[in-house]
């Protein structure tokens, strides 16, 4: 795991972890919607009975750190830090891979699709108000399954926008995927981009 927690993190870290009064007590680091454009850096306290047996886990010279399954590659080359100022201090958390983990050839195929629908697809689709995100992968790994939402959501234009747009793009970048469908309802169509 490539995570940094500078000393002055751990410092303050570990004397929340004091105040608190319970024997063993330590941090839990996650991300909330991992992969996403929402996604959250998180810390919380992480009690004895609340270490899962698929943690991964970051043990430092102040503290024990419990890192959630799930969360470790959105949280490679995240960093931790505490500036003091005049009025007290700023606990700083970075995780630049928090909404798009680093994907390779080798990364499972929803982070790679995920990837190039966040950084690529997706930015062009905002200036309509719309979006595309993954809702499964089927069919061994060839054939994506996309829902639209926002202004694509009954768009008259979606057909081309999925054949020419996105399914040209996954193909193109993504080896293995053959093919992507469309499970989304456009009969609705309130926020449609016309």
């Amino acid at each position: 795991m490539n995570i940094t927690i500078t000393d002055s993190a751990q410092e303050y870290l570990s004397g929340l972890l004091d105040k608190q009064g319970v024997e063993g007590m330590a941090v839990r680091m996650f991300i909330q919607q991992p992969g996403t454009p929402y996604a959250e850096t998180c810390l919380a306290y992480c009690r004895p009975d609340e270490v899962n047996e698929t943690d991964e886990i970051l043990n430092l010279p102040k503290l024990k750190v419990f890192i959630e399954k799930n969360s470790v590659a959105f949280l490679d080359e995240a960093f931790v830090d505490y500036a003091t100022e005049k009025m007290g201090g700023q606990l700083t958390i970075k995780a630049p891979n928090a909404k798009m983990p680093k994907v390779t050839p080798d990364s499972p195929i929803e982070d790679q699709i995920n990837y190039i629908l966040y950084s690529e697809v997706n930015p062009g689709l905002a200036a309509h108000g719309g979006e595309v995100k993954l809702v499964e992968v089927i069919d061994e790994g060839q054939v994506a399954v996309l829902q639209f939402g926002g202004g694509c959501q009954g768009c008259s234009a979606v057909d081309l926008t999925l054949k020419e747009g996105v399914e040209k793009t996954l193909i193109e970048k993504v080896p293995g995927l053959t093919a992507v469908k469309d499970a989304t309802d456009h009969t609705v169509t309130d926020n449609a981009f016309m």
